[in-house]
């Protein structure tokens, strides 16, 4: 792992900052900084304008395809002073980061010519199509159906936190195409249009009365033969890259917006005295060493990504560190970060938990007020503090990334499956 980045990487780095500069409103890099709603909402309307005009949305993807060529190491850099700069990328998730780097992975050139120009313009929007009631830790054993009739295939079954699904054009759901083989053989990567009689929507109701999450409903839903992405019965491999694709997209970056909340909290426990508490100073000591092993791995993980880029030659030793990394990264960083909200609440005490008193200074990041959702009855700080107890589920349980680990990055026994009464 080197930990300086080559001159033209740095060159390329000075290219996005004077962007940046040049772009954003006045004042932005100012201390205090805030826009008036008025102001934030054209913001909102004007940036993904001026960000497709720079190329910057999907920049990482060949020319041909609408994206700028970067490398990784430039990809990165362009993160890197995006985050830096507290500066918003095109909030499409599921189309720039999950579905379109995997048609550009896997797609057919059929599929890459029509889906991913209308990804980059942003006139066509994604939801994710994966877990279900019953198949969420366990995913291979889905239910969802597809079955061929004709030029199309006949999807059945239900999917379960959809997230924005009222208003995608399309979802990438996995369906089993082939049901007399072992479960992970016999799933397709389908890409399945929602404006149809077949799909239902219907909203998951969160406390606030908001409805973020969905569930979905195919019954009898059409979707065109040529819509398998990575092949028939293909679709296990081409899921997991997607996987890889969600978890390795803030590899350098991800670490930001925890020091952002470490350092309000050492600001917080100075104004109540609490940094003088052992105990509290030995908790947040814990948090930013924690926070540095999380940077020097992303550090890590760029170094294999670039070396695979370049064709370098990885040894055995290397080859497994690598695997362990990614094994253990989401699990390393969520339950770091559950626990440090919950040290939070400790800092800023009772108050913080009721509406009407919570902190209200800085900008917690990760938070549904981060999102826009200004009308979420808690501080920003408190909906942190809720949101970090889902991390450690979705994108994969950390109890399924412990077997992950134990199976397949140290070669112990499958866990024991459950045996039937």
């Amino acid at each position: 792992m080197d930990l300086t980045y080559p001159p033209e990487a740095e060159e390329f780095r000075q290219e996005i900052r004077g962007w940046l500069q040049d772009n954003l409103p006045q004042g932005w890099f100012d201390d205090g900084f805030q826009m008036t709603p008025e102001e934030k909402e054209r913001f909102n309307e004007e940036w993904t304008e001026r960000l497709f005009e720079g190329g910057w949305i999907c920049a990482t993807w060949p020319e041909e395809y609408g994206g700028k060529g970067l490398s990784t190491m430039q990809g990165v850099v362009l993160a890197e002073e995006f985050a830096r700069a507290r500066a918003p990328m095109r909030a499409d998730f599921f189309g720039d980061t999950l579905v379109g780097p995997t048609i550009l992975a896997n797609g057919t050139e059929e599929q890459k010519k029509y889906f991913l120009p209308r990804i980059l313009d942003g006139s066509m929007r994604w939801c994710q199509g994966f877990s279900e009631p019953d198949s969420g830790s366990d995913l291979a054993s889905l239910k969802t159906t597809a079955v061929q009739d004709g030029d199309e295939w006949v999807v059945n079954g239900q999917k379960v936190w959809t997230t924005q699904a009222q208003f995608a054009d399309y979802c990438f759901v996995l369906a089993r195409t082939d049901p007399d083989v072992v479960k992970q053989a016999g799933i397709s990567y389908l890409l399945v249009p929602m404006d149809q009689p077949g799909v239902e929507v219907r909203g998951i109701v969160q406390p606030d009365g908001t409805a973020e999450f969905n569930e979905v409903f195919f019954s009898d839903a059409r979707c065109p033969i040529d819509n398998v992405v990575g092949g028939l019965n293909n679709g296990w491999k081409v899921a997991n890259d997607t996987l890889t694709f969600e978890r390795g997209m803030s590899a350098t970056t991800g670490y930001r917006r925890f020091e952002e909340e470490y350092r309000l909290m050492v600001d917080a426990a100075r104004e109540r005295g609490l940094d003088r508490d052992p105990i509290i100073r030995q908790r947040l000591a814990r948090y930013h060493s924690r926070i540095q092993i999380l940077r020097v791995n992303g550090l890590r993980s760029l170094t294999s990504a670039i070396a695979k880029e370049n064709g370098t030659f990885l040894s055995a030793t290397e080859k497994f560190s690598v695997a362990a990394l990614g094994a253990t990264n989401k699990m390393f960083w969520s339950e770091m970060h559950k626990e440090a909200m919950e040290l939070a609440l400790d800092i800023f005490g009772a108050e913080a938990m009721v509406s009407t008193t919570g902190p209200e200074r800085g900008s917690w990041p990760a938070t549904m007020r981060a999102e826009g959702r200004e009308s979420y009855p808690v501080s920003p700080m408190v909906s942190a503090f809720f949101f970090s107890r889902s991390e450690t589920i979705w994108g994969g349980t950390s109890q399924i990334q412990r077997n992950i680990v134990g199976e397949r990055v140290l070669g112990l026994p499958r866990e024991p499956k459950p045996q039937p009464a």
